[in-house]
C-alpha cells in the first residue's frame, strides 16, 4: 500500500526539526501529506498533581503558569514549522482528491499527548516521531509508545540528524516473530522500491517461526530481490550487532519488529528495542 498520509507529532524539542525533514522527505518519495501535529498540555492536568496542603490561588497560579508556557511551547513550534516548509517550499494544506504532490499542515489541540497521537495514528499510514535526546530515557517518550502499543500503525524513529535520502538501501531486522512479520508487511512498498534489500538475522536474535530465508522466497512472490546476511552480538548486545550490520550495508532504513518480549522487561534487562531506540542512526521503522 502507498503511503498517503504522515503523522509527525512535534514537541518543540531540538530533535522535531530533524523529524520534520524526515517526514518532509518521506512524503516527497511517496507524494504524501505530513500532518505535523502539536499537543499542548491541559493546564486543568494539573490541579490533581498538586497534591493536598495548596491553596486555591496556589493551584490557580500554578494552572496560569502552565497554560503560558503550553502557550509559548505551541507558538514555538508553529513558528518552526513555518520557516522549514516556506524555506523548503513546501505546499501547505491537503492535496486535492485525486492530486499526487508532497503537502504539509498544522495542528494544535489540548489534552494528553499520548492519548491523542495513538488515536490519530490509526488513519496515518506511518507515523514518524523525533529521535529520544540523549538527555531523556526511551521509556518516557509516551508518544512512540502509544503509536507502538495503541494505533495499530507502523512508527518511523527519525535519526538526529535528518538523512539525505531514504529507503534505497532496506534491511529487515528478521526473527520469526509477529512484530517482525508486521514489519516486513509495512516495508513491502519501501522494498518494491528500492536498490537494494538484505535480512538480518542472528542466532541470538532468532525465535520460533520461519527463517530468514523462508522470508527471502516470501518476499520474491511480491516481486523483491533480498539477500541475507547473518550478523554476531557486539559486546553480548544483539541490537548493537544489529545496528552494526545495517551500518555496513550502508543502509538508509531498518525495519523491524517491537517488544518480543514486554516492554517491562526490555525497560528492566534492556533488549534489542530499547539498544536499537537508542543508539540507532538511521530512520528505523517499527511494528508492535
Amino acid at each position: 500500500m502507498a503511503i498517503r498520509k504522515l503523522l509527525l507529532p512535534l514537541t518543540g524539542t531540538a530533535a522535531g526539526e530533524a523529524a520534520l525533514s524526515t517526514a518532509l522527505s518521506i512524503a516527497r518519495v511517496w507524494n504524501a501529506h505530513v500532518l505535523a501535529l502539536h499537543v499542548r498540555v491541559d493546564s486543568r492536568d494539573v490541579a490533581p498533581l498538586a497534591g493536598e496542603g495548596l491553596s486555591g490561588a496556589m493551584i490557580e497560579e500554578m494552572m496560569t503558569a502552565t497554560e503560558r508556557e503550553s502557550l509559548t511551547r505551541a507558538q514555538a513550534v508553529r513558528a518552526m514549522f513555518e520557516g522549514f516548509v516556506t524555506a523548503r517550499q513546501v505546499r501547505v494544506g491537503e492535496p486535492a482528491v485525486g492530486e499526487r504532490v508532497a503537502t504539509a499542515s498544522f495542528a494544535a489541540v489540548t489534552g494528553r499527548e499520548e492519548d491523542l497521537v495513538a488515536q490519530l495514528a490509526r488513519l496515518a499510514d506511518l507515523t514518524v516521531v523525533p529521535h529520544p535526546e540523549a538527555a531523556e530515557e526511551v521509556s518516557s517518550s509516551d508518544a512512540l509508545h502509544a503509536v507502538l502499543f495503541d494505533s495499530g500503525r507502523p512508527v518511523l524513529i527519525a535519526p538526529q540528524t535528518a538523512p539525505e535520502q531514504i529507503g534505497r538501501r532496506i534491511c529487515i531486522g528478521w526473527n520469526g516473530t509477529a512484530e517482525s512479520a508486521a514489519a516486513v508487511a509495512s516495508a513491502i512498498p519501501w522494498m518494491q522500491r528500492a536498490e537494494a534489500v538484505r535480512v538480518l538475522t542472528a542466532e541470538e536474535y532468532q525465535r520460533r517461526g520461519p527463517s530468514a530465508q523462508d522470508l527471502c522466497e516470501y518476499l520474491t512472490l511480491h516481486d523483491i530481490t533480498a539477500e541475507v546476511a547473518t550478523f554476531r552480538p557486539v559486546d553480548r548486545e544483539v541490537g548493537a550487532g544489529l545496528l552494526r550490520a545495517a551500518y555496513e550495508f550502508e543502509a538508509d532504513l531498518l525495519a523491524m519488529g517491537a517488544y518480543s518480549h514486554s516492554r517491562l522487561r526490555q525497560l528492566i534487562l534492556g533488549g534489542v528495542t530499547r539498544h536499537v531506540l537508542e543508539h540507532g542512526k538511521l530512520p528505523i521503522m517499527m511494528n508492535r
